[in-house]
């Protein structure tokens, strides 16, 4: 609350329009206008605009409420979340790095055929079209919160990008980052942004990238691989440009419609980047192809692959943020105001978790080791921050600590892949 405070003592430098938005006294005050989105629930915009203020007569109408929402700046809530992260430094791992963990997350929003680059007319899914929204969001798998992401239109989506843009954007401390991803994020891009900003990262690979990286095929590729691979990267398809011609087989032709930053279009220049490549058997007859820069030294292979493992974090998170948080109840049609519900339920996530995660209980001796149940602790969390007019607030840790689960090792389900209609407006509770 003491960061919305302190927002809330300067709100001008969170307007659109600073110098006239925010000058005006109204029902709604700037603090409960940035912890309303944070703190709604699945209901109807009215629902919860009664919920947040009581019940009370006076309670401001949705249009009210929406005109000053209309004043906030873009980057309010992303402001708010970095400014409440700042407040837990991240988790180390082996004491001096940070595991990032990156992926994307796809949100269905009521129909606005206006919004075309989010929009996508009537199919096999939907009989009147629907639009969507893509995230990239950045996870600290240790300490278990959202960093940064990256929000884009759904025929805007470019997950290299957002990727690259975020390893940019990263703020250096103690601890070296290691970018986490799957092969959805296989890109030189990727790759060289990491590396010029002094940063490691570990990056799941298809067998087609295996095969344009390594020159080989699949069949030839060894069972347990773990070599060290060096590519000359150019915008030139001529061997006569080549600066290094006595390394035919290192070159690798960037088209001018595949995205590298560091070799502008035309330029003769090259670009050396020099990677580590992993090929290991997970079940017969499948393997995992891993592309990183961290040292073999410090590195084994055993390790790398405890590393990707710990990926899965970030879409248990994703599960919990949409599911559990209810990220998808969105109460808007233009996707800024969208944009700004899910960076407030990023803040949110983040807020239950750093609770959760400072819930300390006792490990009995029984057959499994248990672990918090998120959906309640969510919730409690949840309800906790809701509270106000100096109502008191519940034993949230107890609560927490009551309800646990058994943690079941060796369990696997198959992924399913479901399209969701978004819930009208009306139909809500």
């Amino acid at each position: 609350m003491s960061d919305i405070d302190a927002m809330a003592s300067t709100p001008e430098a969170y307007a659109l329009n600073p110098g006239k938005d925010f000058t005006r006294h109204r029902k709604i005050s700037f603090k409960d206008l940035v912890l309303l989105p944070i703190t709604m629930e699945a209901g109807t915009m009215r629902h919860e605009l009664y919920k947040y203020f009581n019940y009370q007569e006076d309670t401001l109408s949705n249009s009210a409420y929406c005109q000053q929402r209309n004043k906030l700046a873009p980057e309010t809530f992303k402001s708010l979340l970095q400014r409440f992260n700042s407040h837990f430094p991240p988790a180390p791992y082996k004491d001096k790095y940070q595991l990032m963990a990156a992926d994307g997350c796809t949100f269905t929003f009521t129909r606005n055929p206006e919004d075309t680059i989010s929009f996508y007319g009537p199919d096999g899914k939907s009989t009147k079209g629907f639009n969507q929204i893509h995230t990239v969001a950045l996870y600290d798998l240790i300490s278990r919160y959202y960093v940064n992401a990256k929000i884009q239109p759904i025929k805007k989506k470019n997950e290299f990008k957002a990727l690259a843009e975020l390893i940019d954007e990263y703020e250096h401390h103690d601890l070296m980052p290691i970018f986490i991803a799957d092969r959805g994020f296989f890109a030189y891009n990727v790759f060289a942004h990491a590396i010029e900003n002094k940063s490691f990262f570990l990056i799941r690979a298809k067998d087609k990238n295996m095969m344009r990286l390594t020159g080989s095929s699949i069949d030839e590729l060894p069972d347990d691989l773990d070599i060290s691979v060096t590519r000359i990267l150019t915008r030139s398809a001529s061997k006569k440009n080549r600066k290094q011609p006595d390394k035919p087989d290192a070159y690798r032709y960037i088209c001018k419609a595949v995205r590298f930053d560091y070799l502008p279009e035309g330029s003769k220049d090259e670009y050396e980047i020099t990677l580590r490549v992993l090929r290991f058997k997970i079940t017969d007859p499948s393997y995992e192809n891993i592309v990183t820069n961290l040292p073999v030294e410090e590195f084994s292979a055993d390790d790398i692959k405890d590393l990707y493992n710990l990926r899965w974090g970030i879409e248990t998170s994703f599960r919990e943020l949409k599911h559990i948080l209810g990220t998808g109840n969105f109460r808007s049609k233009k996707r800024e105001y969208i944009e700004h519900e899910i960076w407030a339920k990023l803040i949110l996530y983040n807020f239950c978790s750093v609770i959760t995660q400072h819930v300390v209980f006792k490990r009995a001796k029984r057959k499994y080791e248990y672990q918090v149940n998120f959906t309640v602790a969510f919730n409690a969390c949840h309800y906790f921050i809701r509270i106000k007019n100096g109502d008191s607030p519940p034993n949230i840790e107890g609560l927490i600590r009551q309800n646990i689960l058994p943690i079941r090792p060796g369990r696997n389900y198959a992924r399913q892949h479901r399209f969701q209609i978004p819930v009208s407006f009306a139909y809500r509770f």
